[in-house]
């Protein structure tokens, strides 16, 4: 917790002026920023490779790559999507403003630069960036199956379990950051069209294994949040439940337990609390006479294994 508090945002300066950098870097020292500084684009882009600052205060208009270029090559980057850029200009025509929102910039100021107008956009746009960012670390602690694309099927972001199931599912893809597999962006472009209903969900086959895929909603003009879930095959669940004498769902449970699932794992997957989870897991240990899930995961499997083989 002291670590965190003592902790310094680092803002890196663009500029190829070296009176404004060296006014820029004395201001934001003296505000509690730690400061980068690059002298143009392709300077910014190398120091980024190495250093990834908090938010970026960029020149629009430098020799050689301008600040719009360096820009939209930061934001081609999926793990900078979110780094928040400001755009430094003497240029206050709409054009410049517009292109320079369009390159992926969150504001700009103009210059002179107004230093109270320009500390308190700095700081909005790291609170913002936080916010963004714990979202996305809060929903990956979940151990959820869900991922994020923008309106046209490019991946922007997914939890660590979405992406393992999908590298489970389509190990060809390999591991390629914003590329999703055509069948599947296919039924996420048609779950968009028809809105994010709670009862509009799509099927996808693959493998032998069926995805269950459902939008939940917009989180921003070019950010959609969907949920997968990998539904138990009806075989499997049916030789469960005539086996061992369990209700539906408590043999979809115990397919779950068997594959290692956790409670709160498996109340994702079927769409109900963990607290219910573990009520159904209470009748199965009942059910089957034995005390704990690694029993019961035993036993599961070895009745799949007799009764499918047979």
């Amino acid at each position: 917790m002291a670590n965190e508090a003592l902790r310094r945002d680092t803002v890196l300066v663009v500029d190829d002026t070296p009176e404004t950098l060296g006014f820029l870097t004395d201001t934001l020292d003296h505000a509690g920023f730690t400061v980068l500084i690059a002298t143009d684009g392709e300077a910014a882009l190398d120091l980024v490779d190495q250093i990834t600052p908090d938010l970026v205060l960029m020149d629009a208009v430098m020799p050689g790559m301008n600040g719009f270029e360096a820009c939209r090559r930061l934001k081609r980057e999926k793990l900078l999507a979110q780094l928040p850029v400001i755009f430094m200009t003497g240029l206050s025509q709409t054009e410049h403003v517009v292109e320079g929102l369009a390159a992926g910039g969150v504001d700009y100021v103009t210059k002179p630069i107004v230093v109270d107008e320009l500390l308190a956009r700095i700081r909005v746009h790291l609170a913002n960036a936080r916010i963004a960012h714990g979202t996305h670390a809060a929903l990956d602690a979940t151990g959820r199956f869900l991922l994020a694309t923008d309106r046209r099927g490019r991946l922007l972001w997914c939890t660590p379990k979405a992406r393992q199931l999908l590298s489970e599912l389509f190990p060809a893809q390999g591991d390629q950051n914003a590329t999703l597999p055509p069948e599947l962006i296919t039924q996420l472009m048609q779950l968009r069209q028809d809105g994010a209903k709670p009862s509009t969900r799509s099927h996808l086959a693959v493998g032998g294994r069926r995805l269950e895929i459902s939008m939940l909603s917009s989180l921003g003009p070019d950010e959609l949040l969907f949920r997968l879930t990998e539904l138990v095959t009806g075989s499997e669940e049916q030789v469960l439940q005539q086996s061992l004498s369990l209700t539906s769902r408590e043999s979809e449970v115990l397919l779950w337990i068997s594959r290692g699932k956790s409670n709160r794992e498996i109340g994702e997957i079927l769409t109900i609390s963990p607290r219910t989870v573990n009520k159904h897991l209470e009748q199965v240990f009942v059910k089957l006479g034995v005390e704990n899930r690694a029993s019961a995961a035993a036993r599961a499997v070895k009745t799949l294994g007799s009764r499918l083989a047979s």
